[in-house]
């Protein structure tokens, strides 16, 4: 056998065993198919003397027990650069859109890319997303990381598309989306959504969908990460960076973790369950030169937020939006529960008095009406004081207020999106406060933008001789 070389000694689903006579293989170094280079086989661990349990990448029908192996003595990389702008990749960089392969000067490892504590910076610097129940309740801080919790079919994904959209076209930069075993539908309809908003230009959309193998859907999330390093690193820009699902990447590494062989931890999850969340999320830090925010959706199993996976995900989040079922059979849009959710930044020092206050008084009156349902539903709204009915009727305009009809799916609603400054808001929540909304009947205040536009409304109606 030649220096350099090995052969297949057996085939376990995603886990190949190979065998290097007299050679010890690191932790991480890609090893390629004679036959078919494409076909390329990450190392794992050592099982035994020579021995070797690697990951495949590539199709599986071509491997079988002796195919020879070659030592390519490098870790994975990928390219980086503005060539990959408006482009849509896989893991290793190779085209999805059907365009010629991106041809970049460089390349990097997607291993962690250490960076001195003195060079990581904490901004207080907020980042508006136009989108009012997450800039009044969960303000996002430039350099900080949203996450948006929710079961199945609750709008975690147009929520997350939004937002994409509306920071990408309004505020511009950089964009990396990480597309982490979702439905390919979905991808393509991102895609789209994108390039109707002339945004796809300054975006990377990097896929490892539910199709693909678990090795595959655990690493483009670092892909991802290392194509939003360079920008940082090299470019000095500000990045924002997407994640379409990071469950995903939990499960694939449970997957993983069971062809391994490995021993399951709590709930059936792999024993690394801690130490591979700590390697994808810390790599999303702030340095001196630019910034890296994040927003990544996150399915919830079941509806269970007592979930390990969920609770092991949760302290890397600077603002925590959980999306409800209840809300969302309501037909209220985006369906958030609002007194769930919260944000680090929400000090006076940073989102200002006015906020502060509005914020304050606003979670009063949503806690005391979700005391007043229980209530309402045993004796009746009529058996209710009348400070008690006047709080009521306050908090339903504010749940009402904080819905919002979106861009990136006005085509099925045919409802024109809407973009709501923070300022805006906030002046709306007070004026709600205030009463000045007590005689506006509750559901005028529905899938609106500013309040201003409830003026129009109401012209029209005295236009028409109507009484409120």
């Amino acid at each position: 056998m030649a220096k350099g070389r090995g052969f297949i000694k057996a085939i376990k689903g995603e886990i190949v065993e190979i065998e290097f006579p007299s050679e010890e293989l690191f932790p991480g170094e890609i090893l390629l198919l004679k036959s078919d280079p494409e076909i390329k086989f990450e190392v794992q661990s050592m099982l035994k003397e020579n021995l070797f349990a690697c990951v495949a990448f590539g199709k599986k029908e071509k491997l079988f027990r002796g195919a020879e192996v070659e030592r390519t003595g490098k870790e994975l990389e990928i390219p980086v650069g503005r060539e990959l702008l408006g482009r849509v990749i896989d893991l290793f960089g190779q085209p999805l859109d059907g365009l010629p392969p991106p041809i970049t000067e460089r390349k990097r490892k997607i291993g962690k890319v250490t960076i001195p504590y003195q060079e990581v910076t904490l901004e207080k610097e907020l980042i508006e997303t136009g989108i009012k129940a997450i800039d009044f309740f969960a303000p996002l801080r430039k350099g900080g990381k949203l996450g948006i919790f929710g079961g199945a079919g609750v709008g975690k994904t147009v929520l997350l598309t939004e937002l994409m959209h509306n920071i990408a076209y309004f505020h511009k930069g950089i964009s990396i989306f990480a597309g982490i075993g979702e439905r390919i539908r979905e991808g393509h309809e991102l895609f789209q959504a994108l390039k109707e908003a002339k945004v796809l230009p300054s975006t990377v959309l990097v896929f490892g969908q539910m199709n693909e193998s678990a090795a595959v859907r655990y690493k483009v999330g670092f892909s991802a990460i290392t194509i939003a390093e360079y920008f940082r690193d090299e470019e000095n820009q500000d990045v924002l960076f997407f994640i379409d699902n990071i469950y995903r990447f939990l499960q694939a590494g449970n997957e993983l973790s069971a062809l391994l062989s490995l021993i399951p931890s709590e709930e059936g999850y792999q024993p690394t369950l801690t130490s591979e969340i700590a390697a994808l999320e810390e790599r999303l830090i702030s340095t001196k030169g630019a910034d890296i925010t994040s927003i990544q959706a996150v399915y919830v199993p079941a509806d269970d937020y007592t979930d390990v996976g969920i609770q092991a995900i949760l302290p890397y989040f600077d603002s925590l939006i959980f999306l409800s079922r209840e809300v969302y059979q309501e037909g209220r849009y985006p369906a958030i529960d609002l007194l769930a959710t919260s944000s680090t930044v929400t000090d006076i020092a940073t989102i200002g008095k006015d906020h502060y206050e509005a914020l304050r008084e606003a979670k009063r009156i949503l806690e005391r009406y979700n005391h007043l349902r229980k209530i309402i539903a045993i004796v009746g709204e009529e058996e209710l004081s009348a400070d008690d009915r006047i709080i009521y009727k306050k908090a339903k305009r504010i749940l009402n207020f904080m819905t919002q009809p979106f861009f990136v799916v006005q085509n099925q609603t045919g409802i024109e999106g809407k973009y709501v400054s923070r300022k805006k808001t906030v002046e709306g929540v007070k004026r709600i406060l205030n009463g000045e909304t007590d005689e506006i009947p509750e559901e005028f205040l529905l899938n609106i933008g500013e309040l201003d536009e409830i003026s129009t409304v109401l012209w029209e109606a005295k236009r028409k001789k109507t009484s409120y």
